[in-house]
């Protein structure tokens, strides 16, 4: 007798969506737009004939019979992604997946690679970057490496070394016509703002500043262009 299954692309988006309650942190976390994961969940909704989610102005939450479905689906990839793991032991032997941002891995990680490549002849890296950490069973990772404060669930997190965090910017705008020489300067100049480090509202509460809007400025969900944007003097980052 044919099994009577949902779509089964679609059940990694309601998964995360499950997870995060969120769908657009959900997209996020599977590199996909919101309305893709939107979508997903209704073609599972229309074939099972249920509804999964209570849908909300700004957010969601999920049903009785939602959160029943997620925590089964949940068990379900992840014996999906065990077994994958469990029958090609070959393709993975001897394989490092590592996941980091791309400004961490670009100008941290990336040119030391060689250092362990020297010590470690017999292994390969395999190096994703995103901005969400990485579900470690289904997306196949082995280590992360994350800016945050730890406390992450369902991993262990071991603490790797403190950042020292100021404003950086080019020459050519310190010099400029609003010279930068205390803090209070930024008023002056436009904030440039990344995804991955210290935000402007701490920095600016920690250096006692008053009377700078923390929002405001361009923002980038890489810190790779955010570097580029204050080399090229589009405004002041943390660096």
């Amino acid at each position: 007798m044919p099994r009577r299954l949902p779509p089964l692309t679609a059940l990694p988006a309601f998964e995360a969506a499950a997870r995060h309650l969120s769908f657009s942190k959900a997209a996020g976390e599977l590199n996909v737009t919101h309305g893709a994961v939107s979508r997903a969940i209704r073609n599972i909704e229309d074939r099972l004939g249920i509804q999964l989610f209570d849908r909300g102005t700004r957010s969601v939450r999920l049903t009785s019979v939602g959160a029943a479905y997620a925590s089964e689906v949940r068990t379900a990839l992840d014996q999906i992604a065990a077994a994958t793991i469990a029958a090609t032991p070959d393709r993975t032997a001897g394989i490092l997946n590592v996941s980091t941002s791309d400004g961490f891995a670009g100008r941290w990680l990336v040119p030391r690679l060689h250092r362990f490549h020297r010590a470690n002849a017999d292994i390969d890296v395999r190096l994703s970057t995103s901005g969400v950490l990485s579900d470690f069973v289904s997306d196949g990772i082995d280590i992360a490496i994350r800016y945050g404060k730890g406390g992450y669930t369902g991993v262990t997190a071991e603490f790797l070394a403190d950042e020292e965090v100021f404003p950086v910017c080019s020459p050519e705008l310190l010099q400029g016509e609003h010279p930068l020489r205390q803090p209070g300067d930024l008023r002056h100049h436009k904030l440039i703002h990344d995804a991955f480090r210290i935000d402007w509202a701490t920095w600016l509460q920690q250096a006692g500043v008053d009377g700078i809007d923390p929002k405001r400025g361009v923002r980038f969900d890489s810190a790779t262009f955010a570097v580029e944007a204050a080399v090229h003097g589009e405004g002041v980052l943390l660096g």
